[in-house]
């Protein structure tokens, strides 16, 4: 029979799950990462893990949703912070940072390798089909924030930032010494066009 928990045990445990799972994937990624080493971590049994989660996918779900939630965030604030004094280029230099911020986390190696498509097939349905909203929602979230923006396009310019994101798989294809004010002037294209197409 499983250990007991109290409270603080179990979110301390969660928080361990979650901490060591993130520099699991920086280190081996998910294929690589199996439940013994998790539990060996985080030093509990095998059998805790599961009191926890049904699989090692749904925590690193959680690992990539907490960080996606995070950069999210730490957007909004930024927005908030400059309240009506936001434009084009300052929406542009918010986003680049955004993304910069992604790029240097566990994030572009977890996309490159396939591992996160590989994931998500792993997680049940629900699951899944939460996520496939949720980047939509956040962009539609973080343009009512901005006055002046056109906001009858939410899903093409959330589909476009997308793809300016993904374009950082192919850094070295662009061109890795150019690549960061290719992506400056990718991304403030699209801002652009988010203001309606008539400020510079």
């Amino acid at each position: 029979m499983p250990k007991r928990y109290t409270k603080i045990e179990r979110e301390f445990i969660k928080q361990r799950l979650m901490e060591e799972a993130k520099h699991c994937l920086v280190q081996y990624g998910v294929r690589k990462t199996t439940v013994d080493e998790l539990v060996k971590r985080v030093n509990i049994p095998k059998g805790t893990f599961y009191l926890f989660y049904n699989s090692k996918e749904l925590l690193f779900y959680d690992v990539f949703s907490y960080f996606h939630d995070e950069l999210h965030e730490k957007m909004l604030s930024e927005i908030a912070s400059l309240k009506q004094d936001i434009d084009p280029e300052k929406l542009t230099e918010l986003t680049f940072n955004l993304y910069k911020l992604a790029v240097d986390s566990f994030l572009l190696k977890f996309m490159t390798e396939g591992e996160l498509e590989m994931m998500l097939r792993k997680l049940p349905p629900e699951i899944a089909a939460r996520h496939s909203g949720k980047d939509d929602f956040s962009i539609e979230q973080l343009l009512s924030l901005v006055p002046g923006l056109k906001t009858d396009q939410t899903r093409v310019f959330s589909a476009a930032l997308r793809g300016v994101f993904l374009s950082m798989l192919h850094k070295h294809e662009i061109g890795e010494e150019v690549f960061d004010d290719a992506l400056k002037i990718m991304i403030h294209g699209i801002v652009i066009q988010m203001f309606g197409g008539d400020k510079a």
